[in-house]
């Protein structure tokens, strides 16, 4: 079989695929969940010309000249305005945040004023308008102003706050059950055999999942037993899984027998093995209403696939645009040989120069078992099929990680 080139691979995985059911959460917590539909503001904010500071509310035309002098007819604290109107010559003490009464156009702030019992006199005269806030200043009743696609944060739930939403409509998490395969696993926290070694590729990419807005279901670790694996593939579909995302087992070897038991439970088959390094093994198929996105085993490159085709696929179910923005352009801190006829994503530290420009080196080892050199760094080089030896300095596309 033919090596699949990463596009194509990514195209296939993405077709048919649309957004998740909506359903409703509470406003808190709604964070970092997807927004369904666009939201309007149900009140107008401010609902009433409001002080920006703490002062005296006074006509402007009154600042007929050099200290003038008003008399204080009463006090407006913040949710408490004063009823009256100010008439000429009059002054209302006011709060930040309070209503601007009738009459009254304009702040004077108290530290440009002198009080002595209910005068006040002006030291430095203001601005007509000065420190009000118009009605409708920030937004106005049926405003839209939050609408999908939107990864809501902070800055968004409180606005959703001021705008009287206690529950938001957002799409439902994808659910993704993720299966370690392998008789040389076990959990971390565990002491390993002489021939075992630590699973780690279900904590990045279930971290992943979680960074992305889906919703992490660990199944465990399967021995390399057709019936044992079978069992554990049973339990994503029972649990409704959106997608099942296996980890190992997929290559060519004797003992990698996760497509070989997927096709009996059912899978249909869409792709496998993509000309990309690190991640060749990757395989893709459908499980009756579940997708299935089998990772290669080794560390790096289960990682570095989920970041390429995982995260797509979960932008898409939740209502994104697929597309990785941080791509972004470097140069070279160190020379690279040809490539071959895969697509590299080569592992590299990255910095600045003094202008600011990126620079990414690349690492001297490429192990797609080497965690530590992922963990250190700052992006990925991204070569092209065939790509020449490039020097120092040569512009490249990376992916920012």
């Amino acid at each position: 079989m033919s090596l699949m080139p990463v596009a194509e691979a990514l195209e296939r995985l993405l077709a048919g695929v649309s957004p998740l059911g909506r359903e409703t959460v509470p406003l808190e917590l709604a964070n970092n969940r997807f927004l369904a539909e666009a939201l309007r503001s149900t009140r107008t904010q401010p609902p009433f010309s409001a002080s920006a500071m703490d002062g005296y509310a006074i006509r402007h035309q009154d600042l007929a000249g050099e200290r003038t002098q008003l008399q204080i007819i009463g006090e407006a604290p913040a949710g408490h305005g004063f009823t009256g109107s100010v008439e000429p010559g009059q002054a209302v003490r006011i709060f930040t945040g309070a209503p601007v009464p009738d009459g009254a156009d304009t702040i004077l702030i108290q530290e440009n004023a002198q009080r002595s019992g209910d005068l006040i006199t002006v030291l430095e005269a203001p601005r007509m308008g000065a420190f009000v806030r118009p009605a409708g200043l920030d937004f106005s009743s049926g405003d839209v102003l939050l609408a999908p696609p939107l990864k809501l944060a902070y800055r968004h739930l409180a606005l959703a706050a001021a705008m009287n939403h206690a529950e938001l409509p957002v799409i439902r998490k994808p659910k993704v059950a993720i299966l370690a395969t392998g008789d040389e696993l076990v959990p971390p926290g565990t002491e390993p055999g002489p021939d075992q070694i630590i699973a780690s590729n279900h904590i990045g990419i279930a971290a992943l999942v979680a960074d992305c807005g889906g919703q992490p279901l660990y199944l465990g670790i399967s021995p390399d037993d057709p019936v044992e694996l079978a069992t554990h593939i049973r339990r994503a579909i029972t649990e409704e899984a959106d997608i099942l995302v296996t980890l190992g087992g997929a290559s060519v070897g004797d003992h990698d027998i996760v497509q070989e038991v997927l096709g009996k439970e059912g899978m249909d088959l869409s792709f496998w093995r993509i000309a990309m390094r690190p991640g060749k093994p990757l395989m893709a198929g459908h499980l009756g209403r579940t997708r299935v996105l089998g990772l290669p085993g080794n560390p790096v490159s289960s990682l570095v696939c989920g970041l390429l085709f995982l995260k797509p696929l979960l932008q898409a179910m939740l209502g994104n645009t697929p597309g990785d923005t941080t791509q972004k352009q470097a140069v070279l801190g160190g020379d690279l040989p040809e490539n071959d006829r895969r697509q590299d994503y080569v592992r590299a530290g990255l910095s600045q120069d003094a202008d600011g420009h990126l620079i990414a080196t690349p690492f001297s080892r490429q192990d797609s078992s080497m965690l530590g050199l992922l963990a250190k760094s700052g992006a990925l080089i991204i070569r092209p099929p065939h790509a020449p030896a490039q020097k120092a300095g040569t512009p490249v596309p990376v992916l920012i990680l």
